[in-house]
């Protein structure tokens, strides 16, 4: 798992750390030193800290004026346990919607197992963001199965032809076009 980095052909555009707007502005991370683990294993020093022993993120883009964020994920994402959707939503969803983010993209491929718990936390998320939504993309079949089993896909869009989307060789802008359009096209706007 240590050698599982988090995108960074975006940092030229933006680093949350540098960020004032951003939950983890000034937040510190090593380019040598590995010092968090999941479950015992090392993960790459740059991915960010959510008070959380088993989910980390990299928020890899956020565009306040057109309001929507790209916030990529490591680890076990486990409820049950950790109330990780608790920390997540807040420690950086409620910054982030504070300062006008109304358009999530979590980008789920190295999310390796999902426990849930109640749906709480994600309807409050959902109702946040009333005029906007949130989008999971590259997420596994396996764990959007168990969001699933606990309707977290009421309050998240995944699924189809999410989960298919080369996300990296868009910009971010351009992602965010492309999930926006999904979005509406299942919404029928």
């Amino acid at each position: 798992m240590h050698t599982i980095e988090p995108y960074y052909n975006w940092l030229d555009l933006y680093t949350a750390a540098e960020d004032p707007r951003s939950p983890l502005y000034g937040a510190e991370n090593s380019l040598t030193d590995f010092t968090h683990t999941i479950y015992g294993y090392y993960i790459h020093p740059q991915w960010d800290d959510i008070d959380s022993e088993t989910l980390f993120i990299k928020i890899l883009f956020t565009d306040y004026d057109l309001g929507y964020t790209i916030i990529e994920f490591i680890g076990e994402w486990n409820d049950t346990l950790n109330n990780d959707i608790m920390k997540l939503k807040r420690n950086i969803i409620d910054p982030m919607v504070y300062e006008g983010i109304k358009h999530f993209i979590l980008i789920g491929e190295n999310v390796f197992n999902f426990h849930g718990s109640d749906d709480a936390y994600y309807e409050e998320w959902f109702e946040d963001v009333e005029d906007g939504w949130i989008a999971a993309i590259c997420f596994r079949d396996f764990v959007l199965s168990e969001m699933r089993n606990y309707s977290i896909d009421y309050y998240i869009n995944s699924g189809g032809t999410m989960e298919e989307v080369p996300w990296r060789t868009f910009t971010p802008k351009r992602l965010f076009g492309l999930v926006n359009g999904m979005i509406q096209k299942r919404l029928g706007n």
